[in-house]
């Protein structure tokens, strides 16, 4: 129903900050909560944010807590990620994803919906 399209990615040095974002179509994007995730070789996919339907909630990982921010523009049919003060711990494949869900779910299991990804790449 919904279609997601990440963007943003790319190389930057530790301590630089970088935006995503998350492209969605559809009319009914206000009614989908939205998250983002990242998942690094040989690793799970782990949770990173996430942000209710009117943006009013947000739930972050303890790992990128007070680093990254979450927000949405409904306006515009996006979603951004905005990434401060990287590591190289940060590097992976980040996605972002859509449930129905009204809530700031930190639940993988909730979300429906997922992008292609975008390569975030942290170099020292």
């Amino acid at each position: 129903q919904v279609q997601l399209v990440e963007s943003g990615g790319g190389l930057v040095q530790a301590g630089g900050s970088l935006r995503l974002s998350c492209a969605a179509s559809g009319r009914t994007f206000s009614e989908y909560a939205v998250g983002w995730f990242r998942q690094a070789p040989g690793k799970e996919r782990e949770f990173l944010a996430a942000i209710s339907t009117t943006g009013r909630s947000t739930s972050y990982a303890d790992s990128v807590k007070g680093r990254f921010t979450i927000s949405r523009d409904n306006a515009k049919n996006t979603v951004y990620l905005q990434m401060t003060n990287l590591t190289p711990y940060d590097t992976a494949v980040y996605s972002c994803a859509a449930t129905p869900f009204r809530g700031a779910s930190m639940t993988i299991t909730q979300y429906n919906y997922w992008g292609q990804g975008t390569q975030v790449t942290v170099s020292s």
